[in-house]
């Protein structure tokens, strides 16, 4: 069978053929590479650049190859956080003749890494925390999306900062399924899996002296079945208050928009005798901040950081001499907004040159920028001043912070 090369939404699918398919993925030369983190996996995983593309190849069987890359095109669909797929790879030969694996080809996620090479030193109990919020809420939304996981882990997930947090994306869908709906039975057994999977992990950090003493592993493993239990309490839960108090319907309501959820369909009965009203969230959909952010600006990021630069944009707005709420002449928000991405937001980003930014997106930067004013005001006792801030932040904290997107040891 010739090499055949099933492509989905790549910009340079003919760069695919320059890769060296005639060859194990294991023994691929330096020139086609791309040195960056690996994780650990079941299956030999490298990266390569493919045209202007950096994209992750991973050798699988022809069965699991397709059917992992349909998991992903429908979470790419479902609006889900996971790698996109890129290709599937049949038909390579070796030059003797030997049939080799298939592949399959995601695109790389910029700015991410797997948890391992995040923590070459001591991984500390705050930074654990941030990782199990993040698997936790990746978690959720994937069971919301009807989709059991089947291999939960910090292994088979990417992280991404988002403004002091992190942003979590599955990586490896192989075990997965999508239905219709999750019965309790099933979310149930990804959790526990996460559970034992995360404590197995932590363990193995602790073996290699990368766990903070502090951190006791089973307890943390444990603590992801709280997390996910909590957040799918609020999401999911049904509500009953009085019929004269139908004002917590929209605090709920409100209450869901801050965790960064939105409602998209509920439902709302009123008792038979009137006296109580039930609210329940039927649909919900993650990236409440994203959207809003989006739509105002343009600007695509994850959700703590459009938090973060929406609350920088509505202070910024209200110092605006046309900035007028309810006043048919006042400019509209998102004249301002898009007023501020050019006049503050921009400018503020390209102060800080691109190869001292640690693999920060510009959202990520920005974000930097406020936490970094916002310390040195304080400090100050009186505003300093974006530019102040950063230029400081240039010269006193970037040269000091280690590049987290720098290659690291890898375990096979």
């Amino acid at each position: 069978m010739p090499l055949q090369i099933q492509a989905f939404d790549a910009e340079h699918p003919s760069a695919l053929l320059d890769l060296a398919w005639h060859l194990p993925l294991d023994q691929w030369p330096d020139a086609s590479l791309v040195a960056l983190p690996r994780g650990i996996s079941r299956h030999v995983v490298r990266f390569a650049r493919a045209g202007q593309e950096v994209v992750a190849v991973k050798e699988v069987s022809e069965w699991a190859a397709v059917r992992e890359y349909g998991l992903l095109r429908d979470l790419d669909r479902l609006a889900v956080p996971a790698v996109d797929p890129i290709a599937v790879v049949t038909g390579r030969v070796a030059a003797d003749g030997t049939p080799l694996e298939p592949a399959l080809i995601t695109r790389h996620l910029n700015g991410s890494l797997p948890y391992r090479s995040m923590f070459e030193t001591t991984m500390r109990p705050g930074t654990v925390n941030r990782l199990l919020d993040a698997l936790a809420v990746l978690l959720v939304r994937l069971h919301l999306a009807g989709f059991a996981w089947g291999d939960c882990s910090l292994s088979n997930t990417l992280f991404r900062r988002d403004a002091g947090a992190y942003a979590a994306y599955l990586v490896d869908a192989e075990t997965g399924q999508i239905q219709p709906g999750l019965s309790d039975g099933q979310r149930d057994y990804d959790i526990d899996l996460a559970r034992v999977n995360i404590a197995g992990e932590l363990m193995d950090l602790e073996a290699g002296g990368s766990l903070h003493p502090s951190v006791d592993p089973i307890t943390f493993g444990t603590a992801i079945a709280a997390r996910y239990n909590d957040l799918w309490q609020e999401l999911t839960r049904e509500s009953v208050y009085p019929a004269s108090q139908r004002h917590h319907i929209d605090l709920r309501i409100r209450r869901l928009n801050e965790l960064g959820f939105d409602v998209a369909e509920m439902q709302i009965v009123r008792s038979p005798t009137g006296d109580t009203v039930t609210f329940l969230p039927k649909v919900v959909d993650a990236g409440h901040h994203q959207r809003q952010l989006l739509r105002l600006t343009g600007l695509d990021t994850e959700e703590n950081q459009a938090r973060s630069l929406l609350n920088d944009l509505e202070s910024w707005m209200a110092t605006q001499d046309d900035y007028a709420p309810g006043d048919p002449l006042g400019a509209r928000p998102e004249v301002l907004a898009h007023r501020w991405v050019r006049e503050v937001f921009r400018p503020a980003v390209r102060t800080v040159p691109p190869e001292l930014r640690r693999g920060m997106d510009a959202a990520e930067v920005y974000h930097e920028l406020l936490e970094h004013r916002w310390y040195l005001s304080e400090r100050a006792e009186r505003d300093v001043g974006l530019e102040a801030a950063a230029a400081s932040y240039i010269s006193d904290i970037l040269p000091h912070l280690p590049d987290p997107s720098a290659p690291a040891p890898e375990a096979e």
